[in-house]
């Protein structure tokens, strides 16, 4: 493992939903942060200037965003299982 990884999303998004499902299927939930940029103004703001944009879900890896649910699956599924 040894990246650093966090989950930036909100509950109330169907693709941060989909997301959380495959982290919890997997059983990875102790390996990844999740940041609710709802409920976390220093999430919100770390996105934007990291992202440059409030999209969610967005997983960060080692610092680098990445974007759109599929993706987020894919690395996890490819990474985790």
């Amino acid at each position: 493992m040894g990246e650093s990884l966090e989950l930036f999303y909100y509950r109330e998004c169907p693709y941060c939903v989909k997301v959380l499902r495959v982290i919890d299927e997997l059983g990875i939930a102790d390996a990844i942060t999740l940041r609710n940029i709802r409920r976390d103004e220093d999430a919100r703001q770390t996105l934007i200037a990291v992202g440059g944009k409030q999209q969610v879900p967005c997983l960060f890896i080692d610092g680098r965003p990445l974007y759109e649910s599929d993706d987020i699956v894919a690395w996890l599924r490819k990474r985790f299982a």
